[in-house]
């Protein structure tokens, strides 16, 4: 019996300890690098000037010249303005239109802290999230996708018809 103990203790322990840092500090982990964003934003385009500016469904541009920075909003992917047809680009605009209200509904999160990872394209990678009164998350991709205005993007998702 004692050497069977002695034998296995190790193991055992290893796997107690990791065991409190996974339901225990991961979850800290995992919300580090949300920096809260209070911005002022309008439709790109629209004539209006202001810090932060809304593209289309699912991209913003915050700052002016040199300081200028596109945002891709991810978790979710939004219908594109020069669509395949009449109706995707219809689709776009009011996702459009439906990002820039969710916005304007005041201060929110972004992740990636000062670094984040960037598309293709030079475009930051954000998620984005608002922390509500009650202390609970409304996850800006769960909002376009319930809103039918977007498609989950990421790993075995398929890409949505607009034009159906």
């Amino acid at each position: 019996m004692l050497d069977w103990w002695l034998l296995w203790r190790v193991p055992v322990l290893a796997l107690i300890v990791m065991a409190i840092w996974w339901f225990a500090f991961r979850p800290m982990l995992h919300e580090r690098g949300w920096v809260e964003v209070d911005e002022h934003f309008v439709i790109c385009g629209s004539g209006e000037s202001a810090p932060g500016c809304v593209v289309d469904g699912d991209t913003v541009v915050i700052g002016f010249g040199a300081e200028r920075r596109r945002i891709r909003l991810i978790g979710f992917d939004a219908p594109e303005l020069d669509g395949q047809c009449a109706s995707e680009s219809q689709f776009a605009l009011t996702a459009r239109d439906r990002l820039f209200e969710w916005l304007a509904q005041g201060p929110f999160e972004w992740n990636g802290d000062a670094s984040p990872p960037r598309d293709q394209y030079g475009r930051e990678l954000r998620s984005a999230r608002r922390i509500l009164p009650d202390g609970s998350r409304e996850y800006l991709a769960q909002t376009m996708i319930a809103g039918g205005l977007a498609s989950e993007s990421g790993w075995g998702s398929s890409p949505q018809d607009w034009c159906e």
